[in-house]
């Protein structure tokens, strides 16, 4: 890590730009720069988050789709793979949360029963019921999850 050292206005900008509580002046730095979604660990060094996006496929679709990979992949809770990827995505937890909750007419608590079942089969079917146009891209999605092909 380097020190350095920015005027007044450089400062406001980055506060203008950053999420209190979560971002440092290098992670706002690094977003303004390089546009990339990531976090900082401990130490200071950045990893990224990965997104998903299929072509032609709603957003919300992805989000989701964002949530099962941080609680599959990176072993985060529902609630914490929510505010990662909201982080990731510049938005509130709650927008994230209404993709799985609202849209598909489910509380919290059955999402996380849907969600704690192994391969998913339910939350899977639930969603090829909600989003009947991407039946396909939902199975290969979970089927490379269940393979690992998804990391």
């Amino acid at each position: 890590m380097y020190s350095i050292e920015i005027d007044e206005k450089v400062w406001t900008h980055l506060q203008q730009h950053a999420e209190p509580f979560v971002d440092t002046p290098n992670s706002v730095l690094h977003k303004l720069l390089f546009g990339d979604n990531f976090e900082e660990n401990d130490d200071g060094s950045v990893f990224k988050i990965p997104s998903v996006s299929v072509k032609g496929s709603p957003k919300s679709l992805a989000q989701i789709f964002e949530v099962v990979y941080e609680m599959e992949v990176n072993g985060y809770s529902r609630t914490e793979a929510t505010n990662r990827v909201a982080k990731k995505r510049g938005t509130a937890p709650q927008t994230i949360t209404d993709k799985y909750c609202r849209q598909l007419n489910k509380k919290a608590h059955e999402i996380d029963e849907l969600l704690s079942e192994p391969g998913y089969g339910q939350f899977r079917g639930l969603l090829k019921s909600k989003f009947t146009d991407q039946q396909e891209v939902i199975d290969t999605y979970f089927d490379s999850l269940a393979m690992g092909i998804v990391s």
